[in-house]
């Protein structure tokens, strides 16, 4: 089904257009094209910040329950709907000089698919092969394909069987991102100096494991 979302302004109607389109497959992400052309118009920062600006004191707190801080940014659920196949999220950039190797600027792939834009700012973006060991569960080399400077406005999709990383951000950069329910138990990150490997599994999801080791 195609749909057009040129002039949506908020985040409710953005959710409504992409649900409208139809449920996105496990082993896809047709949301890509979709997301891309509603990110291409005018006046997306602008109406994220009102969005922001219009929370009510109950829809913020909602907000800063479900997010994290990471090594290298910090990572805003902005909605989160159990009926909708899909997040919303503002990644909020650190300086430079306050990154903890390890995160954003290692070789890695996610346990979902997403399609992201840049707010303000910009990045240094890597894409890798990787090649894995048994059950897909290390990495054992990687291998960079390209290497793109990114301005403001810069959008893209990366499915979570792809492999990535940015080395770099500017001080000042943000993105916005539409992601999938997990498709994956697990995501991989690899050291390209070290070449040291690690499995990722989310802490929600190891309940039962830490109930069977007490």
């Amino acid at each position: 089904m195609l749909i057009d979302l040129a002039g949506t302004a908020t985040l409710p109607e953005l959710a409504s257009g992409i649900t409208a389109a139809g449920p996105p497959a496990v082993d896809q992400w047709s949301i890509g094209p979709l997301f891309e052309g509603w990110a291409a118009q005018p006046g997306v920062r602008e109406g994220l910040r009102e969005h922001l600006r219009t929370l009510t004191p109950q829809e913020e707190r909602r907000i800063v329950s479900r997010s994290r801080e990471t090594t290298t940014h910090f990572a805003w659920c902005l909605r989160d709907e159990p009926t909708e196949p899909f997040t919303f999220w503002l990644h909020e950039y650190k300086p430079q000089r306050d990154w903890r190797h390890g995160y954003a600027d290692s070789v890695h792939n996610h346990r979902y698919h997403f399609s992201t834009t840049i707010l303000t700012g910009s990045y240094l973006h890597e894409r890798y092969t990787a090649r894995l060991g048994a059950g897909e569960r290390s990495i054992l080399s990687a291998a960079l394909l390209r290497r793109t400077e990114c301005p403001v406005g810069t959008s893209g999709t990366m499915l979570a069987h792809e492999f990535h990383r940015i080395p770099r951000a500017g001080d000042d950069t943000m993105t916005f991102l539409v992601k999938s329910r997990a498709v994956s138990p697990w995501s991989l990150s690899f050291d390209p100096d070290t070449g040291a490997s690690h499995r990722h599994v989310p802490v929600e999801a190891r309940l039962e494991e830490l109930t069977n080791q007490l």
